[in-house]
């Protein structure tokens, strides 16, 4: 991304989720602190606090905003005029909504750059089952989104999947208690060195995930899958999109997923209607997804029976 402005940084989560903690440790660091003058507003206070000294050395002003509807352009002019930041980091309230911000017209001279997502791995679970919606909001438009305090016994891989399935391009990182960057390899339930890569009806959202994560395991691969026809006048000539009703990171949030194939007979195809795909997949720049991704060539589409269960889940 360009920076043709003053960058906004959003830095959001549930409170005592790691925001401050990443935000101290990332200040610090060498490709960080470069002596721009930084503006920190922080819209919600936990245990952990900012040392002042440390602010000082980092040229760093903090200011503190407590209500959500304080947060406008207005404010954000009244603060370039007052301190003139060269950058703005945002601390934001996991409990405000995310549009206040992405959804308001900046002031001239400001950008957001980057939105982070800060998760308590071993909170996760409980935020799911009481605050779906809000942890939807807070990881959709993330550019990154980062799981902290992480135990091998947690399901890791259960908690990725759910992130990848309304948010594609976030890169999403996982650290362990100490803070180390966790690396963790699952089994696949199919064979991704077979002649071609059979996708059983359950493992759908497994391999859709997979195959966003990790290109060169799947580029040039042929995978045989069954899936629901979905078709409208603004996919490219020649086009469907083979996809599975997914069941999201919450419980009451169904999207659909699939990659753009292209096929010979696209045109003979009817939305909803169940196929048998075969199909070459590459990884290369799609106009419809606006960057690079999977995109399917199909060898052979067949009339299929409809899978035993109709979502697609990520366990």
């Amino acid at each position: 991304m360009l920076n043709t402005g003053i960058p906004i940084y959003l830095i959001t989560g549930f409170l005592e989720g790691g925001k401050t903690e990443f935000i101290n440790f990332t200040m610090q660091q060498e490709y960080f602190n470069d002596g721009e003058k930084t503006l920190l507003i922080v819209c919600e206070e936990g245990e952990e606090e900012y040392d002042p000294a440390l602010l000082a050395k980092l040229h760093t002003v903090m200011v503190t905003l407590d209500k959500e509807s304080g947060l406008t352009p207005d404010y954000l002019r009244e603060m370039k005029k007052k301190y003139r930041p060269q950058r703005v980091i945002i601390e934001y309230n996991g409990m405000w909504r995310m549009d206040t911000l992405t959804g308001m017209k900046l002031p001239a001279g400001y950008e957001l750059y980057q939105i982070i997502t800060i998760i308590d791995a071993s909170t996760f679970q409980l935020y799911l089952d009481n605050m779906k919606s809000l942890v939807v909001d807070m990881v959709s438009l993330a550019d990154m989104i980062v799981f902290n305090r992480c135990r091998i016994d947690m399901p890791l891989s259960m908690f990725k999947r759910s992130i990848r399935a309304v948010n594609r391009q976030g890169q999403v990182i996982f650290e362990d208690e100490n803070g180390e960057l966790e690396e963790f390899e699952e089994e696949l339930p199919y064979d991704v060195d077979a002649p071609v890569i059979e996708v059983g009806e359950d493992d759908f959202g497994i391999w859709y995930v997979d195959a966003l994560d990790h290109p060169d395991r799947y580029d040039n691969k042929v995978v045989r899958f069954t899936a629901r026809v979905l078709r409208t006048p603004g996919f490219p000539k020649g086009s469907f999109l083979p996809g599975r009703n997914a069941m999201t990171c919450c419980a009451d949030d169904v999207a659909f997923i699939g990659f753009l194939c292209y096929y010979d007979h696209a045109n003979d195809l009817k939305s909803r209607q169940w196929v048998k795909v075969t199909a070459r997949l590459r990884w290369q720049y799609c106009e419809a997804y606006k960057d690079e991704g999977p995109v399917l060539y199909a060898a052979g589409v067949e009339d299929a029976q409809p899978p035993r269960e109709d979502l697609v889940y990520f366990n």
